[in-house]
């Protein structure tokens, strides 16, 4: 295990999206602290993907883990989104946090449900406060696609305002085995979390295992602008 590679912390990483990202993360052999709700559960999660990688994971509260963290990532769902949010903002001031949240809202979860700030990242940002870095990427990967060691055919759209935060988490996402690609400005990740709707409705009218987002064209060497 490399020293500059940071301290990941896993917020929600007891779900599926969070166990994925953590488990692919530990292989590729990045020290990973799992947080949760339910410190027991998160402990629980640390041990089996102990087991199941031969590293060493841990688990703790949501908040001790993104203190610890250098880099907190948040898998969690849109319903607890926002008390997740306020419960680490405290802990997070100086840090890349980085959102998968996807404004999903039950029953109706095929169909695009911006929230009225234009996108979940975009509230989560006015949650955590102008001190935090907010990155948002994975809207559109299958978690039980991660969770494999299988390669996923899908790119990662990487959105925020810091140039310098979207490719440190571009790095995150070439760790995984996956192929990240700037988004632009964190406003525009309102496009890639309504594209999380469409691909559900997608996959369900063609009976598609966990479809994907992948660009065309030569995307190897960003330029400047």
């Amino acid at each position: 295990m490399s020293d500059d590679l940071p301290l990941i912390g896993v917020i929600g990483g007891t779900g599926n999206l969070g166990m994925a990202l953590a488990r692919r993360w530990a292989k590729a052999g990045y020290k990973v602290i799992i947080g949760s709700r339910d410190g027991g559960r998160a402990a629980a999660a640390a041990e089996l993907l102990s087991r199941q990688t031969g590293m060493v994971l841990t688990g703790e509260f949501n908040r001790t883990a993104a203190q610890a963290a250098e880099v907190v990532v948040v898998t969690v769902p849109y319903a607890s989104h926002e008390t997740i949010l306020k419960d680490i903002a405290p802990v997070v001031s100086g840090k890349i946090v980085v959102d998968t949240t996807v404004p999903l809202v039950p029953p109706k979860v095929a169909r695009v449900q911006l929230p009225a700030a234009g996108s979940a990242a975009v509230a989560g940002r006015a949650v955590l406060g102008d001190d935090v870095t907010v990155v948002s990427a994975f809207h559109n990967v299958a978690a039980h696609k991660l969770a494999t060691d299988d390669t996923v055919a899908c790119d990662v759209l990487v959105f925020g305002d810091s140039k310098q935060a979207r490719t440190r988490v571009i790095g995150l996402v070439e760790a995984l085995g996956l192929r990240g690609v700037h988004g632009g400005p964190l406003a525009n990740s309102a496009a890639a979390e309504a594209m999380t709707s469409v691909l559900i409705f997608v996959n369900r009218l063609y009976g598609v295992d966990g479809a994907g987002v992948l660009l065309s064209g030569d995307l190897t060497q960003p330029k400047d602008s």
